[in-house]
């Protein structure tokens, strides 16, 4: 099986060195970018399975690189902050970042959380495999083999993790969802995340629902989310 190849973008030298001495020795490919700049360079040359991308760096940040990738790239993205407010990683959340880690951190923390993700991806494909499975409502439609929804034949534009989250509450008609139980069943159980992420994608979810004035996930408040599809009738 070919390595999957890694790109760190950082400005520090030592993160860049210390992450690729442990992300080499476990059978990773490494290629390193120091400022925002060379980082899209390098992503669009180099074609990386994965990115590790630090929110400060110069010429380009990592959330305007983030958001560039973003315009056409589905590449899981992992963003490095040595900040801990919360604004900051809820906006890397929402600008299509799929998880962080705060500076400093452990390498091995790293590591993990690049083979969560990637254990996750087997089972994202068989769920867009399963032949037929579709869903029709009357002012949207869910086809899984595709990974499409649409509006009046318009397709919105969800990333991978959206759709996911989107389809397991489609799944589930008029059940309340807790936090905990989406992010174990769509997240899987080894992400180390926080419940805010899946705040976040909800919103985003709506957001693109709500250009069309559909109304289908409601909160309930101090527990989590329930789909109701009669709010489309």
């Amino acid at each position: 099986m070919k390595p999957l190849k890694v790109l760190i973008a950082d400005d520090d030298q030592n993160v860049c060195e210390i992450l690729g001495l442990y992300l080499r020795e476990n059978h990773f490919t490494v290629i390193e970018a120091n400022n925002g700049t060379k980082a899209m360079s390098v992503f669009q040359s180099e074609k990386p399975d994965i990115i590790l991308l630090d929110i400060m760096m110069p010429e380009m940040d990592g959330l305007e690189v983030c958001k560039e990738i973003r315009k056409n790239s589905t590449v899981p993205i992992i963003m490095l902050t040595a900040k801990d407010e919360e604004f900051d990683r809820v906006l890397g959340l929402e600008i299509g970042a799929d998880d962080y880690v705060t500076k400093p951190f452990s390498p091995r923390e790293v590591i993990a959380r690049i083979k969560a993700i990637f254990r996750r991806l087997p089972a994202l494909e068989k769920t867009s495999s399963d032949d037929g499975e579709k869903y029709n409502f009357q002012r949207f439609s869910i086809s899984v083999n595709q990974r499409e929804v649409l509006v009046n034949n318009k397709k919105l534009f969800f990333r991978p993790k959206e759709f996911d989250l989107l389809l397991y509450l489609v799944r589930h008609p008029n059940v309340v969802l807790t936090r905990e139980q989406l992010l174990e069943h769509v997240w899987g159980f080894d992400y180390a995340g926080e419940m805010r992420t899946v705040d976040v994608h909800v919103k985003r979810i709506r957001d693109e629902f709500a250009q069309h004035e559909i109304h289908c996930i409601q909160t309930v408040w101090g527990v989590g989310y329930q789909f109701q599809p009669k709010e489309e009738e």
